[in-house]
C-alpha cells in the first residue's frame, strides 16, 4: 500500500484533525530528519483549511481548532505532536491550556512536538540565520559555503555540500544539525546557506 492509502485506511479518508473530507492531502510533520524520514510516523492527512492555519498562509480560527478536544486522544504520533503544537500556539486563549494539561506525549513524542518551538513565549524564541540573515527552521535544507573539518573525524564537509532536513539547537542559535553522507553533524550557522524549495 502506499502512503496515501495507509493514512487513508488510518483516518477513514478523512482530515484526522478537524474530520473534514474537503481537500485532504498529505501532511509531513517537520523535522522529517527526527522521524527518520516522512512515513506513517511523521505524516497526517489534513484538510486544507487545517494545512493553511498550520502553515500561517492564513489568519487563525481560534474556534475551529475546538476540533482538538476530540483530535488530542488519537493514537498516532504524527496528530498527537501536530495537536499539541497547535495547542501550545493557542495556549494563550485559555481553553486550549486546559487541553494540553490533560495531554500525555511519550518522552520521544514530546521531544519531537517540541522541535518546532509553538511552546515556547516569542522572547524565549532561539531564532536561527543563515550567513546571509536568512531565518533556518526544522527540516529546510542548507548548503555549506566553506569546507569545514567534522570535528572528531578526519572527515571534510566540503563547500558546495548540500545538507537536507536540518534540526536545530533550541538553546544556542549558533548550531544546527545535518546529515553530510552517513554523518550527523553539528553546523554553524555562519558557515551555511538556505536553499530555495526548489534547489
Amino acid at each position: 500500500m502506499s502512503l496515501q492509502e495507509d493514512l487513508e485506511k488510518r483516518s477513514g479518508n478523512q482530515c484526522e484533525l478537524c474530520t473534514s473530507k474537503n481537500e485532504i492531502v498529505i501532511y509531513e510533520v517537520k523535522p522529517t530528519v527526527t522521524v527518520g524520514g516522512s512515513g506513517v510516523d511523521g505524516s497526517l492527512l489534513a484538510c486544507e483549511f487545517c494545512r493553511n492555519q498550520m502553515d500561517g498562509t492564513i489568519e487563525m480560527d481560534v474556534n475551529h481548532w475546538r476540533c482538538l478536544n476530540d483530535a488530542m486522544w488519537s493514537e498516532f504520533r504524527a496528530v498527537k505532536v501536530v495537536v499539541w503544537r497547535m495547542l501550545s500556539r493557542l495556549r494563550s486563549e485559555g481553553w486550549p491550556k486546559d487541553l494540553l494539561e490533560m495531554m500525555y506525549l511519550e518522552g520521544d513524542d514530546l521531544r519531537f512536538a517540541k522541535e518546532s518551538g509553538d511552546h515556547l513565549e516569542e522572547s524565549e524564541k532561539v531564532i536561527h540565520r543563515d550567513a546571509n540573515g536568512a531565518i533556518l527552521e526544522a527540516g529546510d535544507s542548507v548548503v555549506l559555503i566553506k569546507d569545514l573539518k567534522v570535528k572528531g573525524s578526519s572527515m571534510v564537509a566540503k563547500q558546495g555540500t548540500a545538507v537536507r532536513r536540518i534540526s536545530l539547537d533550541h538553546e544556542n542559535a549558533k548550531f544546527i544539525e545535518g546529515k553530510v553522507g552517513p554523518t550527523q553533524i553539528v553546523i554553524i550557522t555562519d558557515y551555511v546557506k538556505k536553499m530555495a524549495e526548489k534547489e
